[in-house]
Parts: C-alpha cells; structure tokens; sequence
C-alpha cells in the first residue's frame, strides 16, 4: 500500500514542508494540529474555542484518512499555558470520553504566540485490521 499523504490547505503546510496527515498502512499520523479555521486562516482568542477547532480539523484529517476519532489510540497535547489545560477537559470528553485514547499532556512553546493549543493524534483504521 503506497503512503498517503493528506493535507487541510493550510498554508503552515507548505510553508513548512510537512502534511497535515500521513497514512501509513492502518496506521494514520495526524500532524499537531492548531485551532487555525484554515478556510479562513483565522484563530480564535480563547484556548476552549482553539480546542475545539483542532478536534474539528483532526475529525477532517481522520475522515480523509478512512478513519475517525474513534481511530485514535494516541493524543498528545502541546499549550504554552499548563494551567489553561483544564478548562479543555470538557471539549476533550466529549470528543472523546468513550475513545479514551493513550495521552500526553506537554507544556512548551509554539510557533505562533496567538496559538493557545496544539493537538497531534496517532489513529490505527480498525477497518484494516
């Protein structure tokens, strides 16, 4: 099976050479992936409305990939901010409460000061197994 290379248009993506998604197999790769509306190459304030973008833009990556959030055994979150992490446990459960995939949380910088979270996500396709 050839590698599958996925992109949403954002421009980050050329820009930096990199894919929003690789699918590998089963296995599906999604980059970390910003609160940025890439229609509109817009972001949100607040790291709560950001957290939901990325879930909306990782669901996109997924479904091109022929996977879902249900896909997803691996999720790693990036904020700058540790302490704004809890006030995004509400989106994250209902995105996935019943998933409940492997998780790391990490505390760093990111490239863009207006960006208050990044969400990366390693998904294997049950359909493929």
């Amino acid at each position: 099976m050839a590698r599958q290379l996925i992109s949403s248009g954002s421009t980050f993506e050329d820009d930096m050479a990199y894919s929003r998604a690789v699918v590998d197999g089963e296995w599906v790769f999604v980059s970390g992936t910003t609160g940025f509306d890439y229609t509109t190459m817009t972001i949100a304030d607040n790291v709560v409305d950001q957290a939901e973008q990325c879930f909306r833009n990782v669901e996109v990556a997924l479904k091109e990939a022929g996977a879902s959030l249900a896909d997803v055994v691996r999720i790693h979150y990036i904020l700058p901010v540790a302490s704004e992490f809890s006030s995004c446990w509400p989106v994250m459960r209902r995105y996935l409460g019943e998933i409940r995939p492997a998780a790391t949380m990490i505390s760093a910088g990111l490239v863009d000061p207006r960006m208050r979270i990044e969400i990366e996500v390693t998904a294997r396709k049950r359909s493929a197994a």
